[in-house]
């Protein structure tokens, strides 16, 4: 924001009672009082250098922060018991000095902080914040953070401000009114700066899986860390997309700005961005300024669950630092180490989770950075705390793939993140998780005749539309498939069950059908056909075949639910099948097919060099038939 002398005169000299210089500000502040110290960017910067000379004459005064991100300088040739800090996020300024004991940490959500403070439970002597120049009204505007500044500033015995005019004027419930400010100080400096991390190519696969769950007109929330922030730049094909989230980066300007970020189908707030500060450079300081189009609040009402909750589409990605089999999350702790905090992670997935079509979502990589570590455990380190109970996990996204746990079994999540985890670790997951009786004793992974775990081929993943729009995923099947295998197999009728297997079969058990998803992708592979989003699957088809290496060859076979039969799926997952072979290097396809099942025979002879050769005797029933993907090969 621009401001002329001749602006900064006027009011100066409106509000001359009120101006006085750092020194002074900070003489103000007695022993034992607490004080507040303005978050994140908008740190002020002047009063807090002033507070660190005169820290000396400071003796048990405590320092409340919410999110620090200055250089380290408070604790430098200080004594622990100068200033006795209070953080209620850990920001890596403090997070050495917590858990060598010199400073305090208070776990609280994001939403609740301002209540403590409004209601009086916890009192403040002195607010320190940062704030723009006022308007010709007297309104100046808390800036890039308005989170617990304003109802701290509003709730404060003392409030000392730093009028900046590099602090933009940022609209929504964002302001502060000259007579509400006891005292300022003048201070014309850049905004501290905030820069994130690139993804790595971790985080790239982690993005590329995550892209898949949000859907076009979703409302998007990002956590704090780099991880969260990063995943925005894998959004750039959505359509109409909103944000309701705690804070704002630099990514969303490319989002906006391509037309990604309109927030036009907002059913809260719409056609707002809503947001409690900004953390980022000044690219995005200029952007927020006077611009109606982003609205800053309180973080007791953009944490609100209830209203997190009120827009329809809410999804809301948050990281983890770890994550036990039965779906319990550490977001926060290092086993007794403290390291950030709860912030809004619980507020976000737990109104995420009451919107519509909301959607909770941990990404998480599957090692540590090393990759020495699972992030996936059989239980979680001792001393870790619990941030999300089993019951608040949804999904959970890893560079391997999705898990969804939310209503699932304790056996059947295990096998979710098992198979997202990393692959050298996912047969210790499985050995580790049957010693706890958590699932079959005899459960098998996906393993080569080697016993190594074999890696899920996502690139044979696509996309069938048939006539009438439906959208169907075709993919390879992997362990958690089975019971939606199983599903297809009881939904077939008797003569639907003699067609494909010659025989009445009654029973798909579990010691039978998981040797039909736990497969190697070379000598078995198998695709299904599915409907509904993840966590809400049907495999509606599928489509097999066996390596017979003395032929090269592949013994063939495929089915289709009957209500979905004459759209053309079992004809696609022939072709699918057949691309499948042909890149393993597979010369043809073999099979054998009941008399009667015509439309299958249809299929088939539309798959290359076709040879059926017919029942000898009038008593038998099947046709035997060749599918060779060359010429010269069909007529070996």
């Amino acid at each position: 924001m621009e401001y002329s002398k001749s602006m900064d005169f006027e009011w100066r000299v409106k509000w001359k009672d009120k101006e006085i210089t750092a020194k002074e500000a900070i003489q103000k502040i007695i022993p034992s009082n607490r004080v507040f110290i303005d978050s994140g960017c908008s740190e002020p910067q002047l009063l807090t250098l002033e507070l660190i000379k005169q820290s000396d004459k400071l003796i048990d005064t405590e320092i409340l922060h919410f999110l620090t991100i200055g250089p380290g300088k408070y604790f430098k040739d200080k004594a622990e018991d100068l200033f006795r800090h209070n953080a209620f996020f850990i920001g890596k300024t403090l997070r050495e000095e917590i858990n060598k004991g010199q400073a305090d940490y208070t776990p609280i959500y994001a939403s609740e902080i301002p209540s403590l403070f409004l209601t009086g439970r916890k009192h403040i002597d002195v607010a320190l914040i940062q704030v723009s120049p006022p308007d010709p009204y007297g309104f100046c505007s808390l800036g890039i953070n308005v989170d617990i500044a304003k109802p701290i500033a509003q709730s404060s015995y003392l409030t000392i401000v730093e009028i900046n005019p590099q602090m933009p004027r940022t609209l929504g419930n964002s302001f502060i009114h000259m007579k509400e400010i006891d005292y300022f100080v003048y201070n014309d400096t850049p905004l501290l700066e905030f820069h994130f991390e690139e993804p790595d190519d971790i985080g790239e696969r982690i993005g590329h899986n995550l892209e898949n769950l949000v859907e076009n007109k979703s409302t998007i929330h990002v956590g704090f860390g780099d991880l969260p922030n990063a995943m925005l730049k894998f959004l750039v094909d959505k359509k109409d997309l909103g944000m309701h989230s705690h804070y704002l980066t630099d990514n969303i300007i490319p989002l906006i700005e391509e037309g990604v970020l309109t927030c036009r189908k907002k059913n809260f707030h719409p056609e707002k961005i809503i947001t409690s500060f900004a953390l980022g450079t000044k690219k995005l300081y200029k952007f927020v300024d006077n611009n109606p189009y982003i609205e800053f609040y309180p973080s007791d009402y953009v944490c609100n669950p209830r209203y997190i909750g009120m827009n329809k589409n809410m999804v809301s990605i948050n990281s983890a630092r770890q994550i036990d089999l039965t779906g319990q999350v550490n977001a926060a702790t290092e086993g007794y180490r403290f390291y950030s905090g709860f912030g809004e992670t619980i507020d976000f997935m737990r109104g995420s989770a009451f919107s519509k079509g909301g959607k909770p979502i941990i990404i998480i990589p599957s090692t540590s950075r090393d990759g020495e570590k699972s992030r996936i455990v059989p239980h979680l380190d001792e001393g870790a705390g619990v941030m999300l109970s089993r019951g608040d996990v949804y999904y959970v996204v890893t560079e391997w793939g999705v898990a969804y746990l939310h209503g699932k079994s304790i056996r059947e999540r295990i096998l979710e993140l098992i198979c997202i985890a990393h692959p050298k670790f996912q047969q210790s997951l499985l050995e580790e998780a049957k010693k706890l009786n958590y699932i079959y004793s005899d459960q098998m992974l996906p393993c080569d005749d080697k016993g190594r775990i074999c890696i899920y081929p996502s690139e044979y993943e696509t996309i069938y539309k048939t006539l009438d729009k439906e959208r169907i995923i075709i993919r390879p099947v992997k362990t958690t498939d089975e019971p939606l295998l199983r599903d297809l197999y009881y939904s077939l009728s008797e003569r639907d069950k003699y067609l494909r297997f010659f025989e009445l079969k009654k029973e798909f058990t579990h010691s039978k059908t998981q040797f039909e998803v736990n497969i190697d992708y070379n000598n078995v592979f198998s695709i299904g056909a599915f409907i509904g989003e993840i966590g809400n699957e049907e495999m509606i088809g599928n489509a097999t075949y066996y390596l017979n290496p003395k032929l090269n060859m592949g013994e063939y076979s495929f089915l289709v639910r009957e209500d979905y039969r004459g759209k053309g799926i079992g004809a696609f997952l022939y072709q699918q099948i057949i691309i499948i072979a042909k890149e393993k290097g597979l010369k043809g396809l073999y099979g054998n097919i009941h008399i009667q099942n015509k439309s299958a025979v249809r299929i088939i002879q539309t798959g290359g060099y076709t040879k059926i050769t017919p029942p000898k005797f009038p008593s038998e029933k099947e046709l035997f038939y060749e599918v060779f993907f060359s010429k010269e090969n069909s007529l070996e």
